[in-house]
């Protein structure tokens, strides 16, 4: 197998802030494997709160032999394989192993949601995020979003029911929120809860810091609505820490070091009765198809990159009735 890599800057449409951090553009390294003439590609999307960079990709795929790629798409082996060359750094491993997953698909002519055993019927809606900003922005990243079933609203700041009101000001549409670990207080949380609870959200992601199990804990034992851990989990191992402190969980690519940990996680957390959101970081249409081949298998889906971003390389995936549409195309059908 030869391996390949070269940067790429997504740019944003609008500026995107969460709690503690806005940015313009994203670094990704887009990696491609070739094997007899046939090319997997995979993209590592690599936001600058992950602590992943250009300079730290380049390092690795650089340590990385194909060799140990080839091994006829073992994916255990394979991730065994790059985890004992460094720790973390789970986006460039993903990109790894969504370029391997897009290969096998490509070499057996079958689509990845079909390798992974997804049903395509069972595709859910996908929100479309709205990050934080001023009450006029808001209203037109909201226009902008008119064609979305749901809304995610990034919340965590002083102004959280201002961002509410005014996203509820344009739109009736469900809502996701994510308050990126911006909560501190108990009961301020709770009451706001149940608020949001009124406004039609359907789920909160980390509430609390990832390191407060026992606020997290707290909140979901009370909440009306499912609490799920975002920067809580990353990898499999993180399920079974965090068991019990949340209703359910976000899965990301990025974070899961690709496509057969994510699916790994989603096993573990079905039997942990945890539901499941799958999300993204800004990524192309290759990460999205990654993940949007597992997202039947999910309850919930955030899957809104190419929607967010003015400068994909790749063809848009067809996108109808706020769900991305898989093909029989194999591989990702990029």
């Amino acid at each position: 197998m030869e391996l390949t890599f070269e940067p790429y800057e997504l740019q944003l449409k609008h500026r995107f802030t969460i709690a503690r951090f806005s940015r313009t553009f994203t670094p990704l390294m887009l990696v491609k494997i070739t094997h007899e003439g046939v090319t997997g590609i995979g993209e590592a999307s690599m936001v600058p709160y992950m602590g992943e960079s250009l300079e730290t990709a380049t390092a690795f795929l650089n340590q990385v032999n194909a060799d140990k790629l080839d091994n006829g798409f073992q994916y255990a082996e394979v991730m065994a394989y790059l985890d004992s060359l460094a720790p973390g750094q789970p986006a460039i491993k993903a990109a790894i192993d969504i370029a391997l997953h897009d290969l096998q698909g490509k070499l057996t002519g079958q689509p990845c949601w079909k390798l992974l055993g997804s049903d395509r019927a069972l595709m859910p809606v996908t929100s479309v995020t709205i990050g934080m900003d001023t009450p006029e922005v808001i209203i037109q990243k909201v226009r902008d979003a008119a064609g979305a079933k749901v809304i995610k609203v990034k919340l965590g700041g002083d102004d959280d029911r201002i961002l509410i009101d005014t996203v509820r000001s344009v739109t009736d549409v469900p809502l996701f929120v994510d308050a990126n670990q911006g909560w501190t207080d108990r009961d301020r949380s709770l009451e706001l809860v149940h608020w949001l609870h009124e406004q039609g959200v359907q789920l909160i992601e980390q509430p609390f810091a990832k390191t407060d199990i026992d606020s997290n804990a707290w909140l979901t034992e009370r909440s009306p609505i499912p609490i799920l851990a975002d920067e809580a989990v990353q990898r499999l191992a993180d399920i079974a820490r965090v068991a019990g402190a949340y209703h359910g969980i976000n899965i990301k690519l990025m974070k899961s070091a690709g496509m057969y940990e994510a699916h790994e996680m989603i096993k573990a957390a079905r039997q942990h009765q945890m539901k499941i959101l799958i999300g993204c970081m800004s990524e192309t249409s290759c990460a999205t198809l990654a993940a949007a081949a597992l997202a039947p298998q999910c309850d919930w889906a955030d899957l809104d990159g190419p929607l967010l971003t003015s400068n994909n390389p790749f063809e848009a995936p067809p996108f109808v009735d706020g769900k991305w549409v898989l093909t029989d195309k194999p591989g990702l059908g990029l």
